[in-house]
């Protein structure tokens, strides 16, 4: 699966517990009729990967859904869910750069060898 947007805020690396347990966190502004700013999480060795990127700047994140459960003391089980990156590259802007130019459309007339009995051959 993939996230595909511009970047709003690239967390500091976070390292937890004796056992070097390393987290940094991305956010990600969709390009949609209704943006949303979803946050994945970088893990271990691929934090190092939001190095070369900057705020404002637009990529596309190979993610992973990761889900979990945890009981609380009183017994009770809770689901969690992370999103969870391992591949950022920029994504391409300008995709129609890459096309060839299309030629300019000319004025067209109406066309006028119409016969009145060929309007009924539409199949609907």
């Amino acid at each position: 699966m993939e996230v595909q947007g511009k970047i709003k805020m690239i967390g500091e690396t976070q390292t937890f517990g004796s056992n070097g347990f390393r987290k940094r966190e991305l956010v990600v502004t969709t390009e949609e009729q209704y943006p949303q700013h979803i946050l994945v999480e970088f893990v271990q060795d691929k934090t190092d990967l939001l190095n070369s990127y900057q705020v404002g700047q637009a990529v596309k994140v190979n993610i992973n859904l990761r889900g979990r459960d945890w009981v609380n003391p009183q017994g009770e089980t809770k689901y969690f869910n992370s999103i969870q990156g391992w591949r950022i590259e920029a994504a391409q802007t300008a995709e129609a750069g890459n096309m060839p130019p299309v030629a300019p459309t000319e004025a067209f007339e109406p066309a006028t060898n119409l016969k009145e009995e060929d309007h009924d051959d539409l199949p609907f």
